[in-house]
């Protein structure tokens, strides 16, 4: 269903994707790190902007999203935040900010909201951190929850393999997605999940189900910037879909640069003072 010009140019909030999954509006999400690339995908028009701990992978060079830390998600944050005016900023709290201790957890959560000025939090997990998010979501934060695959928890996983086929994990899935949302979870991202599966979740619940790799059964969708735009080389899930081969596009300019600094082409009396 499409919106007007005055509307696509409003603040997005979680009460406004509430109103869009309402409607029958979907939902589009994208990461981002920097506040070069935030500025961009905001004046395109996403939806929502995700600061995720794929930083870890994408940005770091890490083979997992555990090493990456607070201080510097809140970086990420921060930088993000300066870029965007319409989009939702999302930050995910990093491994080891919110398990186990839900004090730790809120002070985590304030922290990334004081510090970076970000509006919601995106936790992994269900049951076992249903204390943290309670605590988070009693402060005032808004906190949208992560079902599924949940790259955290790989260790544990040993896979990046598609979750929930059996039905005791999909029946904890939905029992959780159900929890999630009855504390106050403004809405969840499923990955990596079986569509059918993922599209019962969309329909059970009123808040927005996003997801990645779960089908097109949700109410939106979120990618990591650096695979949709062909940045990653190798990384080629089924649920990707690439929009753009920016890492040949890099290649190539770095190549003519290259080339023409060692000729002597650049710089020429134009661009000289």
């Amino acid at each position: 269903m499409s919106t007007n010009t005055t509307d696509n140019a409003r603040k997005v909030t979680t009460s406004r994707l509430v109103e869009m999954k309402a409607r029958g509006e979907k939902i589009s999400m994208l990461t981002a790190y920097d506040y070069t690339m935030a500025k961009l995908i905001d004046r395109a028009g996403i939806d929502v902007i995700l600061v995720g701990d794929s930083a870890s992978n994408v940005m770091a060079g890490n083979v997992t999203t555990l090493p990456i830390t607070l201080d510097q998600m809140i970086y990420h944050a921060k930088s993000v935040m300066k870029g965007t005016r319409r989009a939702l900023v999302v930050v995910d709290m990093p491994f080891g900010s919110y398990q186990g201790n839900s004090k730790e957890a809120l002070a985590s959560a304030i922290r990334i909201m004081k510090e970076s000025h970000a509006e919601a939090v995106k936790m992994e997990g269900g049951a076992e951190i249903r204390e943290s998010v309670e605590r988070i979501l009693c402060a005032g934060i808004p906190v949208m929850g992560h079902l599924g695959l949940t790259p955290q928890s790989i260790n544990k996983f040993g896979t990046y393999n598609v979750r929930a086929r059996e039905k005791e994990e999909a029946d904890k899935l939905m029992s959780d997605a159900r929890m999630l949302e009855e504390i106050g979870c403004f809405a969840v991202v499923l990955e990596k999940i079986p569509a059918d599966l993922a599209r019962k979740v969309a329909s059970d619940l009123t808040i927005p189900v996003i997801g990645i790799g779960a089908g097109g059964g949700t109410d939106g969708q979120v990618l990591v910037m650096h695979d949709m735009l062909g940045m990653n080389d190798g990384f080629s899930p089924r649920f990707l879909r690439k929009y753009a081969n920016i890492g040949e596009v890099v290649n190539s300019a770095v190549g003519r640069y290259i080339e023409d600094v060692k000729s002597g082409d650049f710089p020429s009396e134009e661009e000289s003072y």
